[in-house]
């Protein structure tokens, strides 16, 4: 696999979106090399803290092939960073990823940790109100990734892949529980288990006091 692009977005004003009226989405391509802290790319606007950006989903990326099936579906080139991706990864889709599964981008080292799902900021960059049915229906989410090394990043790095040593919860499986969530206790925790973002950890762990009505 190879990087193809690295993505910034810039503060924008959005309609009929986020509540502030703000958002990042609009990523562009940067042909110099970035450094990737432990928050993210040096940079790049992340207006909606609450769901997006933090350690724990600190990149996002989206790959080529996934691209191209939105182009062909959609009748239109889609350009890297169109969804938002700050690394557009040759090769790669993401629906056969796992939570835990590092990503070695140049000197970085990624980890897996949960997919993007739809928003409106989303629908309304797209110029579809019915763009997160399509992207569900899709399923093909995207990764959100924890920095585990920091560094810099630029198109054409090579990348590589490191699956998950423990028992795998799959990229599309957690996709899928989003929105139809499998309250058994033995589910509940083999997700936690898993290195999830705290914020789906969060959702399973409150998941779980329920299940004891705690």
């Amino acid at each position: 696999m190879q990087l193809i692009s690295v993505n910034i977005g810039q503060k924008r004003a959005i309609e009929n979106a986020t509540k502030s009226g703000f958002t990042g989405i609009y990523k562009l391509p940067i042909s110099v090399p970035v450094q990737v802290t432990l928050d993210g790319l040096a940079e790049d606007a992340i207006c909606d803290t609450k769901n997006h950006g933090g350690p724990d989903q600190a990149v996002y990326i989206y790959g080529q092939p996934d691209y191209q099936w939105w182009s062909n579906t959609l009748g239109k080139e889609l350009l890297p960073g169109t969804f938002g991706d700050n690394l557009t990864i040759s090769g790669l889709e993401s629906a056969s990823f796992c939570i835990g599964d590092r990503l070695q981008v140049g000197a970085v080292t990624l980890e897996v940790t949960a997919p993007r799902i739809p928003c409106g900021t989303l629908a309304a960059r797209m110029g579809d109100p019915g763009f997160i049915k399509r992207f569900r229906a899709a399923e093909r989410p995207g990764l959100y990734c924890r920095v585990i090394h920091a560094g810099w990043v630029q198109a054409g790095d090579e990348v590589s892949l490191e699956g998950y040593k423990g028992e795998t919860v799959s990229i599309l499986e957690m996709f899928r529980d989003f929105y139809e969530p499998y309250r058994s206790e033995a589910q509940l925790r083999r997700y936690l288990a898993s290195p999830l973002a705290i914020r789906a950890r969060q959702d399973k762990e409150e998941q779980l006091r329920m299940l004891f009505g705690v």
